[in-house]
């Protein structure tokens, strides 16, 4: 009977609509929710959704104090956000951040799937968001769009696919961004780079062990990658932490790296990125690293 009884209660579809209210964040549009499919139309929500959600409001988390950091230096505030997709991150910042504020603080999605942009336009337009701007640009056109401001207070890129990461920090760099938050995905030129300069590698360095078999080789290359994108913004004079953002079970891709500019000296870091470079044989990288 037991067991019965608890089947019928998941199944309650009211039971299911409270306990997505529940896990909505205080000030949140339902109908922005609704037009993302975080919520059905009847307001509930499955597991996936569930997972996006938590990941989304968990970076909020992090980017909300970045952004009332800003404020403290002057009122209005850009963000940019590359690899925008379909905005998830965007639109949330906005919603529960920048709607609220009475001023000229404007988000940028950047995204290169012309289908995305357009939709993205479009709820931004119903929802009466007027600070948002959606961009269809590769991040490497982003740096020199005259639709941007040439300065930027915060950068971020959520899942940006291999050297698209890169790209967005080439473009922070440039726009000599305040913040930069990153959750990087699918780090495969560096793992590349190892597989094809093995041999040399391997005479060299006895360390080159931790990727001498192919599994080993995507993982390490994966890790070193972002050991690397941390050093060049050391090198840039930014200060990096690197945290977990959801735990495990929620996404492999689970690394966050927030760069504060604070004008760090920076001699030190370059010179353990060359070594770095050096010791596992990435020489031909130094032009994505150094720039």
């Amino acid at each position: 009977m037991a067991v019965k009884m608890k089947k019928n209660i998941s199944k309650d579809p009211q039971i299911e609509k409270s306990d997505s209210a529940h896990e909505i964040r205080p000030g949140q549009s339902i109908e922005l929710l609704k037009e993302l499919h975080i919520l059905t139309r009847d307001g509930k929500m499955n597991q996936d959704s569930r997972r996006k959600l938590k990941q989304v409001y968990h970076l909020y988390q992090f980017i909300e104090p970045l952004m009332q950091a800003v404020q403290q230096h002057h009122e209005n505030i850009t963000l940019v956000d590359h690899g925008a997709g379909k905005s998830y991150l965007g639109f949330i910042l906005y919603d529960l951040f920048f709607k609220t504020q009475q001023n000229h603080s404007h988000i940028y999605g950047i995204e290169t799937r012309d289908e995305l942009v357009t939709k993205s336009q479009e709820l931004a337009t119903r929802l009466s968001f007027s600070g948002m701007s959606f961009l269809n640009l590769s991040v490497a056109q982003s740096v020199t769009s005259d639709a941007l401001p040439d300065q930027i207070d915060i950068v971020t890129a959520l899942h940006a696919c291999n050297t698209a990461t890169d790209d967005a920090i080439d473009f922070a760099l440039k726009k000599k961004a305040s913040y930069i938050v990153l959750v990087p995905c699918c780090q495969a030129e560096v793992a590349a780079t190892l597989k094809k300069n093995k041999s040399n590698a391997i005479r060299q360095n006895p360390l080159s062990e931790l990727w001498r078999h192919p599994l080993h080789t995507r993982e390490f290359g994966s890790q070193l990658t972002n050991v690397l994108r941390c050093l060049q913004l050391e090198a840039h004079g930014y200060q990096v932490t690197v945290t977990e953002l959801v735990g495990w079970e929620h996404s492999m891709k689970n690394e966050l790296i927030i760069a504060t500019y604070k004008d760090l000296p920076r001699q030190h870091a370059k010179e353990r990125l060359e070594l770095v470079l050096q010791s596992t044989g990435l020489e031909s990288l130094q032009h994505r690293f150094f720039s």
